[in-house]
């Protein structure tokens, strides 16, 4: 196992070590090899637990943004500020797990995993968060939405780590929910983040564990802008909103869910946040 101190190492030891395994939180690869994964032959074990750089934020008020580093937990992610102006994100990361998972697992691996049943990549994808990737050859940002390329896939070259990522800040209600077989400690069955920004008027929908990696739905969020910046009565518009939610869904059957009800329910997910969302602006039902 390697441990560098530095991202600066830490790129060094991904590009001199062309079969590695980056290793921050474990949350993920512990389960992996407890199931009987293997190291494949010659595998370096790169441990990211010692770079302090990458477990640190700064807000920036101003500018409207907040960095995350990709060390940063859950648990912090659900302490100030996050809970104040990224709420999405916050009441994601409460719904990961255990309080030892929350404490040990963190935000960039899970975008580096590329699960489509993702908390904080749902709520990351919603607020149309960029990250910052880096490899001795260079630094480039992307779209979260658009370093996945499928389930467990990214677009990430093997020599690149995820070193940070830039969140927008929006005046507005966020939330996120998500269904599954049990209360806590759950893996998603579908989830919905949500992000209303009053100052462009306009909404984001991102949905989780209903296709192949997090959706956005356009159609559903011009329904639920109407609603919210347009005068459209609520009661006129949830059927068109969660018809368009899960016309955009592309759920399959597993051994967790079946498709139809995935369908059904991140529609009345999708709806239910839209009524929270009036109800915080003092709208009337």
């Amino acid at each position: 196992m390697i441990s560098p101190q530095t991202v600066d190492d830490a790129l060094d030891a991904l590009s001199d070590t062309p079969v590695h395994r980056l290793l921050a939180g474990g949350t993920d690869e512990m389960v992996k090899l407890n199931h009987g994964a293997q190291l494949r032959q010659f595998e370096t074990v790169i441990s990211l637990s010692r770079i302090p750089e990458l477990s640190m934020w700064t807000l920036d008020t101003a500018g409207r943004q907040i960095t995350i580093g990709a060390a940063v937990s859950w648990s912090q992610l659900t302490e100030a500020p996050f809970v104040e102006h990224v709420p999405v994100l916050a009441q994601a990361a409460r719904t990961v797990g255990s309080p030892q998972i929350r404490n040990a697992g963190t935000i960039g691996g899970n975008v580096a995993t590329a699960s489509p049943a993702g908390d904080g990549l749902c709520a990351l994808v919603a607020l149309d968060a960029m990250a910052t990737v880096r490899s001795t050859r260079g630094t480039r940002r992307v779209r979260v939405a658009e370093l996945t390329t499928g389930p467990k896939r990214t677009n990430l070259e093997p020599d690149e780590l995820i070193v940070s990522l830039d969140v927008p800040l929006t005046h507005g209600f966020q939330g996120y929910t998500k269904v599954g077989v049990r209360n806590a400690m759950v893996i998603s069955l579908a989830g919905v983040a949500l992000v209303v920004d009053d100052d462009r008027q306009s909404v984001s929908f991102a949905l989780g564990s209903v296709g192949p990696t997090i959706l956005r739905s356009p159609a559903a969020e011009t329904v639920a802008a109407n609603v919210l910046f347009g005068g459209t009565h609520l009661g006129d518009a949830m059927s068109q909103l969660a018809a368009a939610i899960r016309k955009t869904a592309r759920p399959i059957d597993d051994h967790r869910s079946t498709a139809a009800y995935r369908r059904h329910a991140v529609g009345v997910l999708a709806t239910r946040l839209i009524e929270r969302a009036l109800i915080s602006r003092g709208a009337s039902q």
